[in-house]
């Protein structure tokens, strides 16, 4: 479910992700159905909570795509000053603090990006 509130004249999407997604949210696909939701009000500079009241398991493929790729476009301060995150629990936020923390390294060093590109090439062909 997504629901508009409206603080003075800032707008905020609030997105639950149990709605959208389930209680399990692992898949890259998934990941990436709560990019494209938040990615273009995010560009807008619009606060945009994500609410995981509900959620009981998080992976690392599904922030890599939903939060660690807005890196690419949106400086990190920014993101921080718009995404909020709600109910999320203990693990998922260790999970994504690390994958924020490889996302912005991985966008802002084109050596690390190169080398990890070139692993995940590698790793691809041998499969």
């Amino acid at each position: 479910m997504t629901s508009r509130c409206f603080k003075g004249n800032v707008r905020t999407m609030k997105h639950e992700i149990r709605t959208l997604i389930g209680k399990n949210c692992i898949t890259p696909g998934d990941g990436q159905k709560v990019y494209d939701l938040v990615h273009p009000e995010l560009l807008a500079l619009h606060e945009v909570e994500l609410d995981f009241a509900g959620v009981e398991i998080v992976a690392s493929p599904f922030f890599n795509f939903a939060i660690g790729q807005l890196l690419r476009d949106i400086e990190p301060e920014t993101l921080n000053r718009l995404l909020k995150f709600s109910n999320l629990n203990t693990v998922g936020k260790q999970i994504l603090k690390l994958v924020i923390e490889n996302s912005k390294r991985y966008y802002s060093d084109p050596d690390f990006r190169n080398r990890v590109d070139q692993v995940i090439s590698e790793q691809a062909n041998t499969q």
